[in-house]
């Protein structure tokens, strides 16, 4: 809260709020959910800015190349954001951050797509676990998940590849009109969510 608004609701604990006091904060609940976007694209310009040091790109250089080449592939809008987004939450959650991410865009693209998301972490360990002395298979125990090759695919083609500063990657502005159309959607509407259907990462 910036301390902007003259209007506040009355009570210091939520047990005793009024109807007229909740009304209010959905009122202010309501713009603060359109400003996701903006949000999240603020999010990504900071991984430009404050980045995990070593690799040869910044994060937010990784989330882009990760979204271009989801798109020269052919892929859908939430795959494209999907690949952008799969990474946000490195700043704020570097242990977990495929979990945080996965919860950022759940509400607003198909139900593949966040399972995807959510579990590329451990999908990854293959490409280097073992250097660490962990088990590089440890995805195995997702075999029989309908998204495993979806979730496979999505890290061997788009994630693991795109670390490389050479790779022709446009910038967030490219990509900013498809983060607010997914993120003006209805939060959990089951048209978008498709709960159960796993779709193919390219038509």
């Amino acid at each position: 809260m910036d301390g902007s608004s003259a209007e506040t609701v009355s009570f210091t604990q939520m047990k005793d709020g009024t109807r007229e006091d909740y009304l209010l904060l959905a009122e202010h609940e309501h713009a603060y959910q359109a400003g996701t976007a903006d949000r999240v694209l603020g999010e990504l310009r900071r991984q430009g800015e404050q980045t995990l040091e070593g690799y040869k790109i910044t994060r937010l250089d990784h989330g882009l190349q990760s979204a271009a080449r989801a798109e020269a592939d052919g892929a859908d809008i939430d795959w494209i954001v999907g690949a952008l987004l799969h990474d946000i939450g490195d700043g704020l959650a570097p242990q977990n951050h495929d979990r945080m991410a996965a919860e950022v865009i759940r509400p607003f693209v198909r139900w593949d797509v966040s399972w995807v998301v959510e579990h590329h972490g451990i999908f990854q360990m293959l490409y280097y676990a073992h250097h660490y002395g962990w088990d590089r298979d440890a995805r195995e125990k997702f075999r029989d998940h309908p998204c495993f090759q979806q979730c496979a695919e999505f890290c061997e083609r788009w994630d693991q590849a795109s670390f490389d500063p050479a790779y022709p990657t446009p910038p967030l502005e490219h990509f900013e009109p498809m983060v607010r159309e997914v993120f003006a959607r209805k939060a959990y509407d089951p048209a978008v969510i498709r709960e159960g259907e796993v779709t193919a990462l390219t038509a």
